[in-house]
């Protein structure tokens, strides 16, 4: 009874509802019948004849796998090594002194480091073939983050298994889409990755210049006014190096804390090459200027330089590291630092901490190279007097430069030292610097032997340029 007295008010309200809405649903149900029963368009196929086949496959050109390269493209000519990196290395079967790589502090040799290294390996074998959550940490592997804390004077460290991963992973753990990095021009490849995956605004500042960073901070100041909501929401990181990779120069790192103080933005610091080199013990660029460390929100370094080993680390507050624990990609997803180089670095730095000689050593050893070079009449030596980077560039076209610059290496092999001319991925770096040839001071060297390559550059710019 209920059903029928439902269809029945049903029917009535059909009867008084206005015509207009009744054929406007009537269209409606017909337009959807129509697209449910249409046919879908389909195109009509068209056959080629085996002839226009033919001329179609006769006119494709297929792009190269690899761009085209001159015959004297550097990659066509590697540098082979045979042996360890150390004093002397065997570059292409001659015997050569090592001023190329980064063996900063020399440890490469160390009779205590090789034994360590090797106790390792017979322990912990070659790998950890997991990530630090998956089964892959390892005993040492806390045991150097807490020897890298201690030695840094920071609350906690986490340790990654590439050095290249620290920024790139630090970096994007937090800043995010809508916060503003600064950011010196002058910094590596790999700070550069670190800021494309934030995702962030970047600004870059000019190398080196606080003058430059501070325009563009109070140009950001007089943004934030004009939109506090938004700033209020925004978060703002100042990333620089301590000592820079490309330049061989070291940041103003005072003026900078005085920028980041006035202007509350965190600071991230990447000491890849300052790590083991600057301050008296070689705690870096915060030593170096007497700063206290807290003073910096993060720190970063690799473990491939003056260490030896490899990897890296980020270092500061239990606050800010623990969060990469869980956001920075590179901890979570790749595998963790083999044991045996978690060994070799923990060594290392009871080395360096035992003796600190080393450090002065490597800083004399940069400052008598940095007078020496002034002799050089013919190339410009870029770099601080205590880094042990040096850039010894040249006033000429980039493609020219870079020709000189390999000959000069050349001719410098030939005769017993093993220099090289600085690489970088043009299409993809921020700033390409100037061509360069890249000398790498260490405390093993005497004065002797740094005088003796000085006067064989000085020779060969002389005779070539």
């Amino acid at each position: 009874m209920d059903t029928t007295w439902e269809l029945y008010e049903m029917f009535q309200a059909f009867l008084k509802a206005p015509s207009y809405h009744l054929a406007l649903e009537a269209f409606l149900m017909v337009w959807v019948l129509w697209l449910i029963f249409h046919k879908s368009y389909k195109p009509e196929r068209l056959e080629l004849t085996e002839k226009e086949k033919e001329e179609l496959i006769a006119e494709w050109k297929p792009e190269p796998l690899v761009p085209d390269s001159s015959k004297n493209h550097y990659a066509l000519k590697p540098r082979v090594v045979s042996g360890a990196l150390g004093k002397k290395i065997t570059v292409n079967g001659t015997e050569c002194l090592n001023m190329g790589t980064h063996n900063y502090l020399g440890l490469i040799d160390s009779p205590e480091i090789k034994e360590a290294a090797v106790k390792g390996l017979r322990k912990y074998g070659v790998g950890s073939c997991g990530p630090r959550g998956f089964y892959g940490t390892v005993d040492v592997h806390l045991d150097l983050e807490a020897q890298l804390a201690e030695f840094m004077g920071v609350e906690e460290a986490i340790l990654y298994s590439y050095g290249f991963s620290c920024m790139p992973s630090a970096i994007p753990a937090y800043a995010k889409r809508g916060d503003v990095i600064f950011c010196d021009e002058g910094v590596s490849f790999p700070i550069q990755k670190g800021l494309s995956a934030s995702r962030s605004q970047i600004v870059f500042f000019k190398h080196n210049n606080v003058e430059d960073l501070e325009r563009l901070l109070l140009e950001q100041d007089d943004l934030d006014k004009k939109n506090p909501k938004k700033a209020k929401v925004t978060r703002r990181f100042l990333v620089i190096e301590g000592l820079y990779m490309n330049y061989g120069d070291v940041c103003p790192l005072i003026e900078l804390l005085e920028l980041k103080k006035r202007f509350k933005v965190r600071l991230f610091i990447d000491e890849s090459c300052s790590f083991g080199v600057l301050g008296k013990n070689g705690r870096g660029v915060t030593e170096h200027f007497n700063i206290p460390v807290e003073d910096v929100d993060l720190i970063s370094a690799c473990l491939d330089y003056a260490i030896g080993s490899y990897g890296g680390f980020c270092c500061g507050s239990s606050y800010v590291v623990d969060h990469q624990r869980l956001s920075g990609l590179g901890y979570c997803f790749s595998a963790s630092l083999p044991p045996l180089q978690s060994i070799v670095a923990s060594v290392a730095i009871d080395v360096l901490k035992s003796k600190p000689e080393l450090v002065e050593k490597l800083q004399k050893n940069a400052r008598f190279a940095h007078k020496e070079l002034q002799r050089l009449t013919k190339l410009l030596v870029c770099g601080d007097e205590v880094s042990p980077v040096k850039h010894l560039r040249l006033a000429a076209d980039r493609a020219e430069a870079q020709q000189l610059l390999e000959q000069i290496v050349d001719h410098m092999q030939e005769e017993g030292v093993a220099l090289t001319v600085a690489r970088y991925i043009d299409e993809e770096e921020h700033l390409v610097p100037p061509p360069s040839i890249r000398l790498i001071v260490s405390a093993i060297l005497d004065e002797e032997e740094i005088s003796s390559v000085v006067s064989l550059l000085e020779k060969n710019s002389d005779t070539l340029l």
